[in-house]
């Protein structure tokens, strides 16, 4: 019998998800401290939905709770991004070539992809860039194999942050992001994941190189 899940209560959800957009967009980095009473303070509410919402958080692993340092921001290195990465290229190119067998609606991905032009910060840009390919891998008629990528999803983006924070490569990818789009659109369902794996693979590799060489050898 499946269990359902404990509704957050709106105060926990609205503190969790100002701290992952806070993170997500690189206002708040890796490493830094997360201090409950400050936290609470900013949002105007007790340390009670702070506390359950890092509690969530670090169980997405965008957070890490230690008894000694408290709760930080989790930080980012080669093997976050080998785990991560790895998982997204076994898994999210093989959804979009479901998702194009299946002729399913690909609006989702043009709007994300239009807001990604048409953004004016970096914010605006990661949030519609994370939403394009979710837009890609969400129709796939399989709600598990979907389930699987949003667990990873939030790990990805913290990644992304961190290297466009380093070195922005915004114009590249949005030319990638087309091009998927359009073979995904003509039906090529094999042309489209080939594109959304190379597109994945060389981020990551600008990102942290010859991370993905690693792979095996532990």
């Amino acid at each position: 019998m499946t269990s359902v899940p404990t509704p957050i209560p709106s105060r926990t959800q609205y503190v969790l998800e100002e701290i992952k957009r806070r993170i997500l967009t690189g206002r708040l980095t890796p490493g830094q401290a997360l201090v409950e009473t400050e936290l609470a303070a900013q949002f105007g509410v007790s340390k009670t939905p702070v506390r359950e919402a890092l509690k969530t958080l670090a169980g997405t692993g965008l957070v890490v709770m230690s008894q000694y340092k408290g709760v930080t921001v989790r930080m980012v290195d080669a093997d976050m991004a080998r785990e991560v990465y790895d998982v997204r290229l076994l898994l999210e190119p093989e959804a979009l070539r479901r998702a194009v067998r299946r002729r399913a609606s690909l609006d989702a991905a043009r709007a994300a992809l239009t807001r990604a032009d048409d953004a004016t910060d970096t914010a605006e840009r990661s949030l519609a860039n994370r939403e394009f390919h979710r837009a890609l891998y969400l129709p796939c008629g399989n709600p598990l194999l979907g389930r699987m990528l949003d667990e990873v999803r939030d790990q990805a983006a913290l990644v992304s942050a961190v290297a466009w924070a380093a070195s922005p490569s915004w114009e590249r990818e949005a030319g990638e992001h087309r091009e998927i789009l359009r073979l995904a659109q003509e039906g090529d369902a094999e042309g489209a994941g080939r594109a959304l794996h190379a597109h994945i693979a060389s981020f990551v590799e600008r990102a942290f190189p010859g991370v993905l060489d690693q792979e095996g050898q532990e």
